[in-house]
């Protein structure tokens, strides 16, 4: 149910209508093309509103879930070939890893294609628009719903509609309080998350 839905049922109409509507609106709130996605692996969009304009500010704090290596690539077609790729000793090197998947399994093979993401022990990994790996937990900072997803270049919440940057900083109210993003190394064959 929208809102406008919700402040119809409960009787609201004209002026006092549009003014609810406006008053509890912000421009940051409104997302546009959250992506679900289906047990057999399918996606659906949905369109629950736009965004415009231009966001421009000053970050300070420790950033964290960068990926190890150079964040260049080439893209052919839908699939993509990340480079920044780090050797397979210095891959093995990483302790407290969270996450281990393998590149060549069937199971992961959409991991090569840029927008793509797979949920692998409560962690979100994609391939962002950057053509690097990237990663957040799957759990959401606004309520503790296992709803996060990786849509637009953005952590996204699914739940409540919560946005995040792929650093992990809110970027609308749901999303204020931050998220949980991981360090992400691959040698091209297997991906950790740590």
């Amino acid at each position: 149910m929208t809102r406008y839905e919700f402040l119809k049922s409960a009787g609201f109409s004209g002026a006092a209508l549009m003014a609810l509507l406006t008053s509890c609106v912000r421009e940051d709130d409104k997302y546009v093309d959250a992506l679900t996605v289906s047990p057999d692996g399918t996606t659906a969009g949905t369109t629950t509103g736009t965004t415009t304009g231009t966001t421009t500010g000053t970050t300070t704090g420790t950033t964290t879930g960068t990926t190890t290596g150079t964040t260049t690539g080439t893209t052919t077609g839908t699939t993509t070939t990340v480079s920044g790729i780090i050797t397979t000793e210095e891959l093995n090197k990483i302790t407290s890893t969270k996450a281990k998947i393998d590149l060549t399994s069937t199971t992961y093979a959409k991991m090569k294609t840029i927008g793509s993401y797979v949920i692998v022990n409560n962690i979100v990994i994609a391939l962002s628009k950057s053509n690097t790996y990237v990663a957040a937990t799957v759990t959401c900072s606004h309520e503790p719903k296992k709803q996060i997803i990786y849509s637009n270049n953005e952590w996204y919440c699914t739940a409540h509609g919560a946005r995040f940057s792929l650093a992990g900083a809110g970027l609308n109210s749901n999303g204020r309080a931050g998220l949980a993003v991981y360090k992400v190394a691959t040698d091209g064959k297997t991906l950790v998350v740590y």
